[in-house]
């Protein structure tokens, strides 16, 4: 079939409704597709949702009805009465004579292994409460503590206690614990203080068949992480309880993310808009052949995802299906965040108006941040790469501070943390959240060591040291075995914690360099990111790759927390330190330039100070150190106080000072961290509160946002976060003696501005909070400044 829109992308006909794919009412329903170059479609209603395997044929059960041709390149047809508990197909015909079948791309709810679109009316999917259901406040990006899990990883072990194994219902079982009384489950995650919990793709994915629960034969595993899209907008149903009822998938879905909420954890779904698994089997090409890919000068699909395919997002239909499809989760689940897989293949401008919109119109407080990097050559020229995001609401990861802490990703290379000297300003330019780096606002940087790729923590310093024989981890190859046999009897025989002795945990070499890995992560300006069982030592048995290794490899050991409970306690009370001191939790450049200062940054020691309650801290001065030296040393503490209350250190972590240091110098002990405060006392007010309501004669806020310049915290683009009576509104944090500070209003990164003169909001009369109109300079407006406070 030819591709029609290679090369050719302006010819495209471009839809901006949002009502593509089905609106159901018990009445009719209606069904739209965007199929531009169709010479015909149907609709295809079934009462089946298709064979076990393979893709859905025409069949006897068929009903087909033709759908007539509306603006934009879209298809339409009414159908009366109601067709809950039905499926249908789109058949779409070429002028060429091609045939094709395939399934709604806007698809909400599908059948088992999503062979076919499903008809349910999705209010009755809501669970009781769901209309209580609400995101979660979240007053700044670096107030979030996030953490990383695969829903089948979470509950399939059998020491965690639940008996949903693998299951969305996992994430609803509460008053779970181990035998010594420890808490298991969804209870451990809120003991645990996160913030944020990230989940690996959980929308319908290709690899894992939903109707086969167990292996197929011995050493296949049914097992996936999920970055292979099948349909982006429906939840995987390998997940639910029953794969071949499509409400069900739905209803456990909102289910879990209710839990979740209820233990006032975030959810953050992991988006894979990249690529997708097929192309010609795939969601998008039996409608706009073409269209939905990138392609080289020769006209050959682009690479850029090292998966044979790239999405071109830079396209009006396909920034359109990505924007559409967020909105669906967003409003639709509750979701409170966005991960994007590959983020350095969305061209910045989808990235700039996904965050924009998404906070505008559904929810302030979302968060949203993804890899800064391709997984090979693109042709895309606005690749979302490190920088791309300044000032434009998102985050990155941030790989340089992850190199410098750790080293390498799979190999010997080392870090920080595994031995390397000569690290020590890397790590340095991390911990002030990489603003004389790569990123204007410690907001745009997510912190971290490791993620689900490459080797986990453990793993990595295991690797380091040597000593993968020793722990006799198996020989894998793609989620087998190199030299055939059982997986599960391998990993049984292996010994990720040889040497470790239960007595003198935090005296193990190779746990103080894991526990000094996380310390830096949670001590340090940004937003920090943790994989899940970093804080029970979790092993993956030496398996950089486990996207399809199965349970025997990615199952959470929970028995690990009991056998490892100081370093549990390590981890949560250096997130109860961040969540209860912001101090940690800088909000902008200039006061981290103000509050933050490097002191020794050599000799494999860096030690810094906040200063002066900064952030508001009750606390007047902190100084954190990390020595990753194997041996002790003496280090100096700052000449402004001459006693020092001790609260981290190689023994323990807390809220609380356990002892007092004197003078100006201090033992360290080696591979440990020290955090210690010198008084405690009523700080000033850390910012003045300036909402900007800003309001247009046309109603447009598309692309308009803030620079702002002398507020002390954080200058520079500041985004409108919310509507209210149809203005768009802004907050800046400014220094609580803030008598006024500039500010011009302007269109994405200056294509226009409103006015010709910089301009001062005064903000003197208040030093709590202030609230100021601005009116545009057309004409049918008369221009105005008011202020309240």
């Amino acid at each position: 079939m030819k591709n029609y829109y290679v090369n050719a992308e302006s010819a495209a006909e471009i839809y901006e409704g949002r009502d593509l794919g089905l609106s159901y009412t018990p009445e009719g329903s209606i069904f739209k597709v965007w199929a531009p170059t169709a010479s015909a479609v149907s609709l295809v209603l079934y009462n089946s949702g298709g064979e076990e395997s393979g893709n859905a044929e025409w069949s006897e059960d068929a009903r087909l009805t033709y759908m007539l041709r509306r603006e934009g390149g879209v298809w339409q047809t009414r159908i009366s009465g109601d067709l809950k508990g039905k499926f249908y197909m789109y058949r779409v015909v070429y002028a060429d004579g091609t045939i094709r079948e395939a399934t709604d791309p806007y698809s909400f709810s599908v059948s088992a292994n999503g062979l076919r679109s499903a008809i349910i009316d999705m209010r009755e999917t809501n669970p009781e409460g769901w209309e209580l259901d609400a995101y979660l406040p979240l007053e700044h990006p670096a107030d979030a503590v996030i953490y990383e899990l695969h829903v089948r990883d979470f509950s399939i072990h059998e020491t965690s206690g639940i008996s949903g194994k693998g299951k969305y219902k996992a994430f609803t079982e509460t008053g779970l614990r181990d035998s010594e009384g420890h808490t298991l489950g969804i209870d451990h995650l809120s003991e645990l203080g996160i913030t944020h919990v990230h989940l690996l793709p959980v929308f319908d994915f290709q690899t894992v068949d939903e109707l086969q629960q167990r292996d197929a034969a011995p050493g296949e595993n049914n097992y996936n992480w999920g970055y292979d899209p099948q349909h982006y907008n429906a939840p995987e149903g390998s997940y639910s309880t029953n794969a071949s009822d499509p409400a069900v998938r739905i209803r456990e879905f909102k289910e879990m993310v209710q839990a979740l909420h209820r233990q006032g954890l975030s959810v953050v779904m992991d988006v894979v808009y990249n690529h997708t698994y097929s192309v010609d089997k795939g969601p998008f090409e039996a409608f706009a052949p073409g269209y939905f890919y990138r392609h080289d000068y020769a006209g050959r699909l682009s690479n850029g995802s090292g998966v044979g395919n790239e999405l071109a997002t830079e396209r009006p239909m396909v920034r359109k299906f990505i924007k559409d499809s967020l909105r669906h989760w967003a409003a639709e689940y509750h979701i409170d965040g966005f991960r994007f897989d590959l983020m350095g293949l969305i061209d910045t401008a989808t990235m700039r108006e996904i965050t924009e919109e998404l906070r505008l119109e559904i929810n302030p407080n979302l968060i949203v941040y993804g890899e800064p990097w391709t997984g090979g050559d693109s042709p895309l020229v606005t690749k979302t790469l490190k920088g791309a995001q300044r000032g434009k609401g998102f985050a990155v990861f941030n790989d340089n501070f992850r190199s410098a802490i750790k080293g390498d990703s799979d190999g010997w290379g080392r870090g920080f943390v595994t031995g390397e000297m000569g690290k020590e300003g890397a790590v340095a330019a991390g911990i002030i959240g990489a603003v004389h780096d790569f990123a204007d606002s410690p907001a745009e940087t997510v912190n971290y060591t490791t993620a689900h790729d490459n080797l986990n923590l453990w793993d990595k310093i295991l690797a380091v040291q040597g000593v993968r024989q020793d722990c006799r981890f198996p020989d894998l190859d793609n989620g087998r075995l190199k030299n055939g046999g059982s997986l599960e009897e391998a990993v049984t025989k292996a010994d990720p914690y040889i040497g470790i002795t239960e007595e003198s945990l935090l005296d193990n070499e190779t746990v103080r360099r894991s526990l000094l890995a996380g310390g830096i992560v949670l001590t340090s300006q940004g937003v920090p990111f943790l994989h899940a069982g970093d804080e029970m030592l979790r092993s993956k048995f030496g398996d950089h790759n486990s996207y399809r290794s199965g349970d025997a490899i990615n199952a959470i050991r929970w028995s690990n927390k009991a056998r490892f409970l100081p370093v549990f306690e390590y981890y949560k009370s250096l997130i109860a330190l961040r969540k209860s001191h912001p101090a940690f939790r800088l909000r902008g450049r200039q006061e981290i330039e103000r509050s933050l200062e490097i002191y020794r940054c050599d000799g494999g020691v860096v030690s810094y100070i906040l200063k002066n309650h900064a952030g508001g801290d009750v606390w007047k001065n902190i100084v954190v150190l990390f020595n990753a030296n194997p041996w002790e040393v003496m280090t100096g503490l700052p000449t402004c106080s001459e006693q020092w209350n001790v609260v981290v250190d190689h023994t323990r972590a807390g809220l609380e000072a356990f002892r007092k240091v004197e003078g100006t110098e201090v033992q360290l002990e080696g591979l440990s961290m020290m955090v210690l405060y010198d008084e405690c006392g009523e700080p000033r007010p850390r910012a003045k509160r300036v909402e900007v309501h800003y309001e247009r004669a046309d109603g447009d806020y598309s692309g308009w946002n803030l620079w702002v310049w002398g507020t002390g915290i954080q200058d520079g683009q500041i985004n409108f976060r919310y509507m209210e009576d149809g203005r768009a509104v802004a907050v800046v944090e400014v220094l609580p003696e803030t008598r006024s500070f500039g500010y011009i209003l302007r269109v994405n990164d200056w294509e226009a501005r409103d006015g010709s003169t910089d301009k001062f909001i005064d903000c003197s009369k208040s030093d709590k909070e202030v609230k100021v109109l601005i009116s545009d300079t057309s004409p049918a407006v008369d221009k105005k400044l008011s202020m309240t406070s």
